[in-house]
This record gives structure tokens, sequence and C-alpha cells, in this order.
């Protein structure tokens, strides 16, 4: 066991100076003035006042690597340990995107067991961008059901040129499968859906939606702040039950779009359900620029550190920590339905952060360890240096 003292907790709701004991994996107690022997501690911390916030959920990465759009050359390299450890990040989604050739289901799982396996915890989706997906036992379905770190399907693409430009249909087969596969499991079941800048923008998933029986919540767009109007669109849906993905990516001052943190501002002044909205980051994906003709331009890669950039300008502009918490951990873990993360209370898993204002981040616990201590990385991956 472990004793964390002085502690000014942040579960996302605030609960003041406490001392949290942390047993394994899990959190044992949290209360003011825990009394234990020291014989049966490992090691006691005294944060003196400090900030201690949940574990980040980053539920957008390209774990195996992103991009190949502008041929092999821009093949990004896998992810590792400490690309999300060092940003606060303790859960990580994996997926596959316009590269689903090249890049496996089968490296995807892999991937993501290594993950597990050096101390995070990871899950990922099947499929990939196109339609019919890429499985690896022959349908989503099977794949959720019988893979247990498989919790979905994703990221599908819709209004984008590089999709395959799915029909109704087809998209209503597979939202169909993914949603009864949650069911049998109790797993997330939802069909994470990469939006392009195409015209259509949501037009398909609220035709999903009206015109069949499959829950809302099935259905979770991503990059929803890619365009101003696509993200008038995202804000409807979500009033219906969908949850709302934003990216943490770039944004130049004149550019048509919103930055992760204007968007959460811009929906949070329009009173809508304060559950429904999160934010990734599309960590290890390529983040491209195309011409007219569909080649690529420039692109960046994304990374899981701008989460951390996002909840910074969120406070710097006044927001309580408390308020911009939610959309990068509790409601990531309800979507997920992860009911042990994004929360700091007993019995949930030992995943926690702790931050100096105005969010910088000193020390990192994933599942009852370790892995960044006054900020030196205390645990890397297998082949990082």
């Amino acid at each position: 066991m472990e004793l964390i003292r002085n502690a000014r907790v942040f579960a996302p709701r605030p609960l003041g100076i406490v001392d949290i004991l942390i047993a394994g994996e899990k959190i044992e107690l949290i209360q003011p003035g825990i009394e234990i022997p020291e014989s049966l501690l490992s090691q006691t911390i005294d944060l003196d006042g400090r900030s201690v916030v949940p574990g980040l959920i980053e539920g957008h990465a390209h774990v195996t690597g992103g991009g190949g759009e502008a041929g092999a050359r821009s093949r990004v390299p896998r992810q590792v340990l400490t690309d999300f450890t060092a940003a606060g990040v303790t859960t990580v989604v994996g997926l596959l995107g316009t590269d689903d050739i090249t890049r496996s289901t089968e490296e995807l799982l892999a991937t993501t067991r290594a993950l597990n396996e050096e101390g995070i915890t990871a899950m990922c989706h099947t499929g990939g961008y196109h339609i019919p997906p890429r499985t690896l036992t022959g349908s989503v379905a099977s794949d959720i059901v019988n893979i247990e770190v498989v919790i979905g399907i994703g990221e599908v693409a819709i209004s984008d040129h590089r999709s395959s430009q799915p029909t109704l249909e087809e998209l209503l087969r597979i939202a169909s499968q993914v949603h009864v596969a949650g069911m049998m499991t109790e797993k997330a079941g939802i069909m994470h859906l990469h939006v392009g800048d195409g015209p259509a923008g949501l037009e398909l998933i609220r035709r999903a939606i009206a015109e069949s029986e499959i829950p809302a919540r099935v259905f979770n767009p991503t990059h929803v702040n890619r365009r101003k109007q696509l993200f008038e669109e995202a804000t409807d849906l979500a009033s219906t039950g969908s949850t709302v993905d934003v990216t943490s990516f770039p944004v130049a001052g004149d550019e048509d779009a919103w930055p992760a943190w204007k968007a959460l501002e811009l929906y949070w002044e329009r009173g809508l359900p304060t559950d429904k909205i999160t934010v990734s980051s599309d960590c290890g994906g390529c983040l491209p620029e195309f011409d007219s003709e569909g080649r690529i331009e420039s692109y960046e890669i994304g990374e899981s550190h701008s989460l951390v950039q996002t909840l910074q300008t969120l406070i710097e502009n006044g927001h309580p920590v408390e308020a911009v918490l939610p959309p990068f951990t509790t409601n990531q873990a309800r979507l997920l339905r992860r009911e042990t993360k994004g929360e700091l209370r007993v019995g949930a898993d030992a995943d926690l952060v702790v931050v100096e204002d105005p969010f910088k981040i000193t020390d990192v616990m994933a599942r009852g360890r370790w892995h960044i201590r006054a900020g030196k990385r205390q645990i890397t991956g297998t082949f990082e240096k």
C-alpha cells in the first residue's frame, strides 16, 4: 500500500485537501487524516497541497502510427508509452485510420496489448476508415465479442474524399453489429466516426438516428471542430444523445475551424448536455492539408500533449479545474463504459496526475505505479531509450 498525503483532489468535483490510500492498482480510501501503521506502507508521499486529478483518457490514438497519405515515407511511427504518460494519459483507445491496408488489425491488437503490459490501460477499435471493415475474426460483432480489448469500430470515415463513401444502409448494418455486440459484452459498443471536410457533414449520422432504432449513443463523430459549420451540426447532434468529440489539433487564426478550447467554451455557453462532449488529440495521426486534387500540401503529427495545452488554456481563461476536466475524464469513461476510470473515488483504478498551476504535470500514476515522479520518467516503454 502507498499513502499520498495532503493532496488537493479534483475527482473531478473538488474534495479539498485529503489523503489517498492506494492498494495495488486501486484507490482504497480518500479522506482527511488517514491513519495507518507505517509498517504496512511501501511509501508515503506528502504533496503539500498540490492538486491531484484523474488520469486523462485519450479516446483517439493511432498507437501503431497513422499517416501514409503522401506515400510510404509519410507513415508515422508507432506511439510509445511515454508519449501518453508524459501527457498525463493513463487510458488510451487505439484505432486505424486512412491506412487500414498496410496497418493491420493484428498489429493494432498486439500494440494495444503491449501498452497494457507496460502499465497503462489500453483498448482498441476494430476496422478503420473503410467499409467493408478490416477485422480479425471475420465480422465486427465477432471481434468485439471474442477479443477482450476490442470495444467498437473506428475510425470509420464519412464526408471525406479518403473514405469508401458508405451508404446509409452500409453504415446501419455495421452500427447494428456494434450495438448488439456492445450489449452482449457490456463494452462501449460505439461506432467512432471520422468526419472530414465534405459538405455532407453529419447528414449520414442524422439520417441513421432518424431512420433506425439504433440508439444515438452508438454514433460517436470525431473532429467535429474542423469546420465551424460542422461544429454547429455537432452541437445539434449532442442534444439527441450522441457524444461528439473535438480534436485538440493546432488551428491558425484565420482558419475555418475552432481550437478545442474554444469549441468547449462555445458548447458550454449554449447550455448543451455537459456529458455529451469529449476531447481527443488524434495522437500519432497525420493532420494533413490537401490541395484541390486531393494531394497533401503539408501535414503535422497529432500529440497527446495537446490535451494538456487545451486544459491549460481553459484554466488560464478562468474556468474552474472541476469544470474543464470531464471532457477529458468522466465523459470519456462514461462513453467507453469503464466505470473504474475517469474519476478519483474508492474502488476506482489508481490512475492520477499531480499538477501545478496552470496544469503543469509533475507526477503520473497509472494502475497504482508511478510512471513519472517529480518530472522524471520512472517507467519507459520496452524499446524506449
